[in-house]
Protein backbone atom coordinates (compact mmCIF):
# COMPACT_ATOMS: atom_id res chain seq x y z
CA UNK A 1 0.00 0.00 0.00
CA UNK A 2 1.17 3.39 -0.99
CA UNK A 3 1.29 7.04 0.90
CA UNK A 4 3.45 9.83 1.33
CA UNK A 5 5.52 11.70 3.54
CA UNK A 6 6.45 15.68 3.05
CA UNK A 7 8.85 17.15 4.78
CA UNK A 8 9.81 20.38 6.01
CA UNK A 9 12.42 21.90 7.86
CA UNK A 10 10.90 22.90 11.86
CA UNK A 11 10.50 25.36 13.51
CA UNK A 12 10.83 25.74 17.77
CA UNK A 13 7.77 25.16 19.88
CA UNK A 14 7.49 28.61 20.83
CA UNK A 15 9.07 32.06 20.19
CA UNK A 16 11.12 31.82 23.57
CA UNK A 17 14.58 30.83 24.28
CA UNK A 18 13.74 28.02 26.38
CA UNK A 19 12.23 26.18 23.39
CA UNK A 20 14.56 27.66 20.89
CA UNK A 21 17.68 26.17 22.45
CA UNK A 22 16.88 22.58 22.16
CA UNK A 23 16.00 23.18 18.42
CA UNK A 24 18.99 25.43 17.64
CA UNK A 25 20.84 22.29 19.31
CA UNK A 26 19.32 19.43 17.13
CA UNK A 27 19.63 21.41 13.99
CA UNK A 28 22.86 22.88 14.18
CA UNK A 29 24.32 19.36 15.42
CA UNK A 30 23.52 18.15 12.49
CA UNK A 31 26.50 16.55 10.86
CA UNK A 32 25.08 18.26 7.38
CA UNK A 33 24.53 21.70 8.94
CA UNK A 34 27.71 22.34 10.67
CA UNK A 35 29.78 19.63 8.26
CA UNK A 36 32.66 19.55 10.97
CA UNK A 37 34.15 16.54 13.27
CA UNK A 38 31.61 15.56 16.33
CA UNK A 39 34.02 16.99 19.02
CA UNK A 40 34.76 20.33 17.48
CA UNK A 41 30.75 20.67 16.28
CA UNK A 42 29.64 20.08 20.09
CA UNK A 43 32.62 22.25 21.11
CA UNK A 44 31.52 25.59 18.57
CA UNK A 45 27.58 24.82 18.98
CA UNK A 46 27.00 23.84 22.58
CA UNK A 47 29.94 25.67 23.79
CA UNK A 48 29.69 28.86 21.93
CA UNK A 49 26.59 29.13 19.77
CA UNK A 50 24.11 28.24 22.26
CA UNK A 51 25.03 30.29 25.05
CA UNK A 52 23.87 33.31 23.44
CA UNK A 53 22.26 32.84 19.84
CA UNK A 54 18.90 30.99 21.95
CA UNK A 55 17.62 34.62 23.36
CA UNK A 56 18.86 36.43 19.81
CA UNK A 57 16.77 33.96 17.79
CA UNK A 58 13.82 33.50 19.94
CA UNK A 59 13.77 38.00 19.49
CA UNK A 60 13.56 37.02 16.02
CA UNK A 61 11.14 34.34 15.82
CA UNK A 62 8.91 36.40 18.10
CA UNK A 63 8.72 39.61 15.66
CA UNK A 64 7.21 36.85 12.85
CA UNK A 65 5.00 34.22 15.37
CA UNK A 66 1.03 33.73 14.42
CA UNK A 67 -1.44 33.19 16.59
CA UNK A 68 -1.45 29.82 15.44
CA UNK A 69 1.93 28.93 16.24
CA UNK A 70 4.86 28.86 13.78
CA UNK A 71 4.19 30.60 10.55
CA UNK A 72 6.33 27.49 8.59
CA UNK A 73 4.67 24.82 10.38
CA UNK A 74 1.01 26.63 10.22
CA UNK A 75 1.31 26.83 6.40
CA UNK A 76 2.63 23.63 5.90
CA UNK A 77 -0.27 21.94 7.64
CA UNK A 78 -2.46 24.00 5.80
CA UNK A 79 -0.44 23.16 2.51
CA UNK A 80 -0.91 19.19 3.85
CA UNK A 81 -4.43 19.34 4.73
CA UNK A 82 -4.94 20.85 0.74
CA UNK A 83 -2.97 18.49 -0.69
CA UNK A 84 -4.42 15.61 1.39
CA UNK A 85 -8.43 16.60 0.33
CA UNK A 86 -6.38 16.31 -3.73
CA UNK A 87 -4.41 12.84 -3.64
CA UNK A 88 -5.97 9.24 -3.37
CA UNK A 89 -3.30 8.08 -1.47
CA UNK A 90 -2.41 8.57 2.45
CA UNK A 91 -0.69 11.89 2.89
CA UNK A 92 1.17 13.19 6.01
CA UNK A 93 3.93 15.60 6.82
CA UNK A 94 7.07 15.66 9.14
CA UNK A 95 9.31 17.99 10.21
CA UNK A 96 13.43 17.75 9.73
CA UNK A 97 13.93 19.11 13.20
CA UNK A 98 10.94 19.43 15.81
CA UNK A 99 7.33 18.46 15.68
CA UNK A 100 5.89 16.44 13.82
CA UNK A 101 9.00 14.32 13.55
CA UNK A 102 9.90 12.55 10.89
CA UNK A 103 9.53 9.61 12.87
CA UNK A 104 5.69 10.43 14.01
CA UNK A 105 5.12 11.23 10.10
CA UNK A 106 6.50 7.61 9.49
CA UNK A 107 4.81 6.18 12.59
CA UNK A 108 1.79 7.52 11.13
CA UNK A 109 1.98 6.16 7.30
CA UNK A 110 2.97 2.83 9.09
CA UNK A 111 0.07 2.37 11.07
CA UNK A 112 -1.99 2.63 8.43
CA UNK A 113 -0.67 -0.20 6.87
CA UNK A 114 1.83 1.66 4.30
CA UNK A 115 5.08 -0.33 3.17
CA UNK A 116 5.84 1.91 -0.03
CA UNK A 117 6.56 5.50 0.79
CA UNK A 118 6.67 8.51 -1.19
CA UNK A 119 9.35 10.52 0.49
CA UNK A 120 9.10 14.33 -0.32
CA UNK A 121 11.29 17.02 0.36
CA UNK A 122 9.74 20.32 0.33
CA UNK A 123 12.85 21.74 -1.22
CA UNK A 124 12.74 22.92 -4.98
CA UNK A 125 17.24 23.09 -4.87
CA UNK A 126 19.18 20.01 -3.41
CA UNK A 127 21.23 21.00 -0.85
CA UNK A 128 23.21 18.83 2.19
CA UNK A 129 22.00 20.72 4.90
CA UNK A 130 18.63 20.74 3.88
CA UNK A 131 17.58 17.19 1.51
CA UNK A 132 20.45 15.03 2.41
CA UNK A 133 20.00 15.29 6.15
CA UNK A 134 15.95 14.44 5.76
CA UNK A 135 16.84 10.99 3.71
CA UNK A 136 19.89 10.26 5.72
CA UNK A 137 17.52 10.30 9.12
CA UNK A 138 14.65 8.65 6.97
CA UNK A 139 16.77 5.69 6.10
CA UNK A 140 17.91 5.47 9.61
CA UNK A 141 14.30 5.29 10.81
CA UNK A 142 13.30 2.99 8.67
CA UNK A 143 15.80 0.19 9.49
CA UNK A 144 15.30 0.98 12.60
CA UNK A 145 11.81 1.20 13.10
CA UNK A 146 10.14 0.19 9.33
CA UNK A 147 12.20 -2.75 7.99
CA UNK A 148 9.49 -3.75 5.51
CA UNK A 149 8.94 -0.10 4.21
CA UNK A 150 10.52 1.19 0.85
CA UNK A 151 11.26 4.72 0.02
CA UNK A 152 10.67 6.44 -3.18
CA UNK A 153 12.44 9.60 -3.18
CA UNK A 154 11.28 12.79 -4.60
CA UNK A 155 14.46 14.64 -6.33
CA UNK A 156 15.08 18.25 -6.58
CA UNK A 157 12.02 19.96 -8.33
CA UNK A 158 13.55 23.22 -9.58
CA UNK A 159 13.27 22.56 -13.28
CA UNK A 160 9.73 20.89 -13.03
CA UNK A 161 7.60 22.81 -15.98
CA UNK A 162 4.24 22.69 -13.56
CA UNK A 163 6.31 24.07 -10.41
CA UNK A 164 8.19 26.91 -12.66
CA UNK A 165 4.89 27.97 -13.86
CA UNK A 166 3.08 28.06 -9.93
CA UNK A 167 6.32 30.30 -9.24
CA UNK A 168 6.35 32.53 -11.85
CA UNK A 169 2.56 32.74 -11.57
CA UNK A 170 2.49 33.75 -8.28
CA UNK A 171 5.19 36.02 -8.71
CA UNK A 172 3.06 37.71 -11.47
CA UNK A 173 0.05 37.97 -9.46
CA UNK A 174 1.86 40.07 -6.11
CA UNK A 175 3.68 41.97 -8.61
CA UNK A 176 0.18 43.48 -10.31
CA UNK A 177 0.46 47.36 -9.62
CA UNK A 178 4.01 47.41 -8.10
CA UNK A 179 6.71 49.61 -10.51
CA UNK A 180 9.02 47.65 -9.45
CA UNK A 181 12.76 49.01 -10.85
CA UNK A 182 14.35 45.53 -10.01
CA UNK A 183 13.19 41.87 -8.60
CA UNK A 184 16.21 40.18 -6.72
CA UNK A 185 15.92 36.20 -6.32
CA UNK A 186 17.06 35.74 -3.03
CA UNK A 187 18.22 32.29 -2.37
CA UNK A 188 19.46 30.68 1.60
CA UNK A 189 22.77 30.46 1.04
CA UNK A 190 25.11 27.64 1.88
CA UNK A 191 29.68 27.65 2.55
CA UNK A 192 31.06 27.04 -0.83
CA UNK A 193 32.39 24.24 0.65
CA UNK A 194 29.31 22.10 0.45
CA UNK A 195 28.76 23.18 -3.37
CA UNK A 196 32.21 20.87 -3.65
CA UNK A 197 31.08 18.35 -1.28
CA UNK A 198 28.20 17.28 -3.32
CA UNK A 199 29.78 17.44 -6.46
CA UNK A 200 29.80 13.69 -7.62
CA UNK A 201 32.37 14.17 -10.27
CA UNK A 202 35.15 15.57 -8.19
CA UNK A 203 35.73 17.85 -10.78
CA UNK A 204 33.70 19.93 -12.02
CA UNK A 205 32.29 22.77 -9.16
CA UNK A 206 35.13 25.20 -9.88
CA UNK A 207 32.65 28.17 -8.56
CA UNK A 208 34.47 30.11 -11.06
CA UNK A 209 30.80 31.71 -13.36
CA UNK A 210 31.14 29.28 -15.82
CA UNK A 211 30.67 25.55 -14.32
CA UNK A 212 27.06 26.18 -13.39
CA UNK A 213 26.66 26.77 -17.31
CA UNK A 214 28.45 24.45 -18.38
CA UNK A 215 26.78 20.62 -18.74
CA UNK A 216 27.44 18.01 -16.17
CA UNK A 217 26.06 15.10 -13.96
CA UNK A 218 27.34 17.25 -10.96
CA UNK A 219 24.15 19.09 -11.46
CA UNK A 220 22.03 17.08 -10.45
CA UNK A 221 23.11 17.89 -6.76
CA UNK A 222 24.37 21.22 -7.50
CA UNK A 223 22.44 23.66 -5.27
CA UNK A 224 24.09 27.07 -6.98
CA UNK A 225 23.60 25.61 -10.87
CA UNK A 226 19.94 24.91 -9.62
CA UNK A 227 19.98 28.12 -8.12
CA UNK A 228 20.52 30.03 -11.15
CA UNK A 229 18.10 27.71 -13.06
CA UNK A 230 15.29 28.42 -11.12
CA UNK A 231 15.91 32.00 -11.91
CA UNK A 232 16.77 31.51 -15.52
CA UNK A 233 13.63 29.65 -16.14
CA UNK A 234 11.08 31.79 -14.32
CA UNK A 235 12.45 35.13 -16.22
CA UNK A 236 12.30 33.30 -19.20
CA UNK A 237 8.64 32.75 -18.16
CA UNK A 238 7.90 36.25 -17.24
CA UNK A 239 9.52 37.29 -20.06
CA UNK A 240 11.88 40.44 -17.37
CA UNK A 241 15.06 41.65 -19.77
CA UNK A 242 18.12 41.27 -18.95
CA UNK A 243 19.28 44.04 -16.25
CA UNK A 244 15.88 44.31 -14.52
CA UNK A 245 16.71 41.37 -12.25
CA UNK A 246 19.58 39.63 -9.99
CA UNK A 247 20.50 36.45 -7.63
CA UNK A 248 21.93 36.51 -4.31
CA UNK A 249 22.24 34.68 -1.20
CA UNK A 250 21.50 35.21 2.18
CA UNK A 251 21.33 34.33 5.54
CA UNK A 252 25.59 33.47 5.79
CA UNK A 253 27.31 32.74 8.76
CA UNK A 254 30.39 33.97 9.77
CA UNK A 255 34.14 32.46 9.32
CA UNK A 256 33.34 29.99 6.26
CA UNK A 257 33.60 31.33 2.27
CA UNK A 258 29.90 31.32 1.24
CA UNK A 259 27.78 31.28 -1.77
CA UNK A 260 28.09 35.00 -3.37
CA UNK A 261 26.67 37.96 -3.74
CA UNK A 262 24.97 38.40 -0.58
CA UNK A 263 22.06 40.00 -0.72
CA UNK A 264 22.16 42.15 2.07
CA UNK A 265 25.22 43.61 0.75
CA UNK A 266 23.74 43.91 -2.55
CA UNK A 267 20.27 45.30 -1.40
CA UNK A 268 22.03 48.07 0.35
CA UNK A 269 24.06 49.52 -2.50
CA UNK A 270 20.90 48.94 -5.17
CA UNK A 271 19.59 52.45 -4.01
CA UNK A 272 22.31 54.83 -4.77
CA UNK A 273 22.25 52.77 -8.57
CA UNK A 274 18.81 54.16 -8.79
CA UNK A 275 16.57 51.26 -7.65
CA UNK A 276 14.21 52.72 -5.54
CA UNK A 277 11.12 50.26 -6.16
CA UNK A 278 12.17 46.80 -5.23
CA UNK A 279 10.43 43.10 -5.23
CA UNK A 280 12.48 40.04 -3.36
CA UNK A 281 11.58 36.62 -4.15
CA UNK A 282 12.64 33.69 -2.24
CA UNK A 283 12.54 30.66 -4.04
CA UNK A 284 14.75 28.30 -2.12
CA UNK A 285 11.67 28.13 0.22
CA UNK A 286 8.01 27.13 -0.77
CA UNK A 287 7.10 27.82 2.72
CA UNK A 288 7.29 31.29 4.33
CA UNK A 289 9.47 31.58 7.58
CA UNK A 290 11.93 33.27 9.75
CA UNK A 291 14.18 33.31 6.60
CA UNK A 292 11.90 35.22 4.54
CA UNK A 293 9.25 36.99 6.64
CA UNK A 294 11.87 38.58 9.11
CA UNK A 295 15.32 38.51 7.60
CA UNK A 296 13.71 39.41 4.01
CA UNK A 297 10.31 40.98 4.65
CA UNK A 298 11.41 43.01 7.61
CA UNK A 299 14.75 43.57 8.19
CA UNK A 300 15.97 43.75 4.35
CA UNK A 301 13.46 46.13 4.26
CA UNK A 302 14.12 48.33 7.17
CA UNK A 303 17.92 48.30 5.38
CA UNK A 304 16.89 49.10 1.92
CA UNK A 305 14.84 52.03 2.59
CA UNK A 306 17.67 53.16 5.42
CA UNK A 307 20.05 53.91 1.85
CA UNK A 308 17.58 55.17 -0.17
CA UNK A 309 14.86 52.91 -1.28
CA UNK A 310 11.29 53.96 -1.65
CA UNK A 311 9.18 51.01 -1.48
CA UNK A 312 9.59 47.45 -1.23
CA UNK A 313 8.12 44.24 -1.77
CA UNK A 314 8.35 40.83 0.25
CA UNK A 315 6.98 38.38 -2.40
CA UNK A 316 5.58 35.43 -0.30
CA UNK A 317 6.09 31.83 -1.14
CA UNK A 318 4.06 29.32 -2.56
CA UNK A 319 2.70 28.58 0.84
CA UNK A 320 -0.65 26.59 0.22
CA UNK A 321 -1.27 28.28 -3.15
CA UNK A 322 -4.17 25.96 -4.63
CA UNK A 323 -2.33 25.56 -7.98
CA UNK A 324 1.06 24.85 -5.87
CA UNK A 325 -1.38 21.90 -4.15
CA UNK A 326 -2.46 20.40 -7.21
CA UNK A 327 0.74 20.34 -8.98
CA UNK A 328 2.29 18.26 -5.75
CA UNK A 329 -0.88 16.59 -5.74
CA UNK A 330 -0.85 15.75 -9.18
CA UNK A 331 3.13 14.13 -8.81
CA UNK A 332 1.87 12.22 -6.23
CA UNK A 333 -0.93 10.60 -8.73
CA UNK A 334 2.36 10.03 -11.58
CA UNK A 335 3.87 8.10 -8.65
CA UNK A 336 0.76 6.04 -6.98
CA UNK A 337 -0.34 5.38 -10.64
CA UNK A 338 2.00 5.62 -13.10
CA UNK A 339 0.33 4.93 -16.78
CA UNK A 340 1.53 1.71 -18.18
Amino acid sequence: MKGVLLVNLGSPESPTAKDVKPYLDEFLMDKYVIDVPYLLRALLVRGIILQTRPKKSAAAYAKIWWDEGSPLVVISKRMHEKVKKLAKIPVSLAMRYGKPSLLSGLQELHDKGIDEVLLFPLYPQHAMASTTTILELAEDLRKKHFPEMKFTIVPAFYNKPDYLKNLADSIKSHLEGFEYDHLLFSYHGIPERHIRKTDITNSHCKIDGSCCNTPSPAHEFCYRHQCYETTKQVVKLLGIPEGKYSQTFQSRLAGDKWLTPYTDVEINKMPEKGIKNLAVVTPAFVSDCLETLEEIAMEANHQFKEHGGENFMAIPCLNDDDEWCKTVANWIEEWSNPKS
